[in-house]
């Protein structure tokens, strides 16, 4: 791939000749909008069940979670329509070169049609150096029933951390984490997967050792932070996990954290922005800031720019009309530098807010989604 080639993926599209259903995944020359590589191709995959193989059907789905790149593999994560069953979860794997299918995983094949899915709130999988994927499962079945090895026996992850291996160009579950009242949450809606995955840069802990840590959040508001190196699978008693904060994100989360300097940022639905400090590979207990403005639903993704490690400002997309684009010290959230209400006249007004909007920040500028285009944002001279 070069630097001039985009991904995108095309949503639910009926055909009228057939009445047939499409995804399609688009790769496009981003000077020109020209489909690149051959495309687009359809989204079209089978899988494994004790009932026989299963197709993907792209009527049932839509794709709210991000693409993925890594390893010159284009990772698709796909959810239902709302909870309309039946739906499984799938992740579907393309040659970034040639957008030839590579690898497919479903996480809840054996489900009934009764989920989980992957929603993430438009957060994407997460990678690690060593190509190991990682993302958050919503409510759906999950087995207690354990196989030898600590997996759930027919296979589905309901309300899970997960860890996929890509070694030899396949998709595997490697490792996994689901919280002990994982059946109650999921009858409940009270999901894991409303959140984003993010891994930690590593950290050492206070007896020196490196831990390689990844954190995520949900509708509960408990904040989960998992060793990737041995996540704590599943006990009918207790999270065996490297550490919980238990309600720090009530009412919960629709959005992806963002980590900075040795600080993790939150922002809850319908709450302040969150600051938290990482010391010795752990979280603090509580915020050591918070933002004045308390964000709509879903809450917002934040972006951290920065010279280095100095200059470092938080910005923040709150979902109103008109929306707004916060500026805030990324030290402390207190200290609001700049919305863009404040401007006389309107002057910085970009229209209506949508949901799971992250600041994009280049060249100077800051990038914001809105429901018809993209705002941009820089210096005026």
């Amino acid at each position: 791939m070069t630097s001039r080639k985009g991904f995108g993926h095309l949503n639910l599209r009926r055909t009228s000749a057939s009445n047939s259903f499409h995804q399609r995944l688009h790769a496009l020359d981003v000077t020109t909008g020209a489909e690149s590589l051959g495309g687009p191709v359809d989204i079209a995959a089978t899988y494994p069940t004790l009932g026989g193989p299963t197709p993907f059907d792209p009527a049932q789905y839509e794709e709210r979670a991000a693409l993925l790149l890594s390893g010159g593999t284009l990772y698709t994560s796909w959810t239902s329509h709302c909870d309309a069953y039946p739906y499984t979860g799938w992740i579907i794997a393309y040659n970034a070169s040639t957008l030839a299918r590579t690898a497919v995983l479903n996480v809840a094949p054996n489900s009934g049609g009764m989920g989980p899915a992957i929603w993430m709130s438009g957060g994407g999988p997460a990678a690690d150096a060593a190509g190991n994927l990682y993302l958050l499962t919503a409510n759906g079945v999950f087995e207690t029933t354990l196989d030898a090895n600590g997996f759930p026996n027919q296979g589905d992850f309901g309300n899970s951390f997960l860890k996929l291996s890509t070694a030899g160009g396949t998709l595997a579950v490697n490792d996994y984490f689901t919280m002990y009242n994982e059946p109650d949450e999921s009858n409940r809606d009270n999901d894991l997967g409303s959140g984003g995955v993010m891994l930690l840069p590593d950290l050492q802990d206070s007896g020196g050792t490196v831990r390689h840590l990844a954190v995520g959040a949900g509708k509960d508001g408990n904040l989960y932070v998992v060793n990737r190196d041995s996540m704590g699978r599943f006990n009918s008693t207790a999270n065996q996990i490297w550490q919980q904060l238990t309600g720090a994100l009530t009412p919960g989360i629709w959005s992806t954290p963002a980590y900075f300097n040795g600080a993790l940022y939150f922002g809850p639905n319908g709450g302040a922005l969150l600051r938290f400090a990482v010391n010795a590979a752990r979280i603090s207990t509580s915020p050591t800031s918070r933002s004045s403005v308390r964000f709509a639903y879903p809450g917002t993704s934040p972006a951290i720019s920065a010279n280095g490690t100095s200059n470092s400002i938080l910005w923040a997309h709150e979902n109103t009309s008109p929306a707004v684009l916060h500026a805030y010290d990324a030290g402390n959230l207190a200290n609001e530098l700049y919305n863009s209400a404040q401007a006389a006249n309107g002057r910085d007004q970009f229209g209506a807010g949508n949901k799971f909007i992250t600041p994009v920040i280049a060249d100077g500028k800051v990038f914001i989604g809105t429901q018809s285009g993209v705002a941009v944002f820089g210096l005026l001279n």
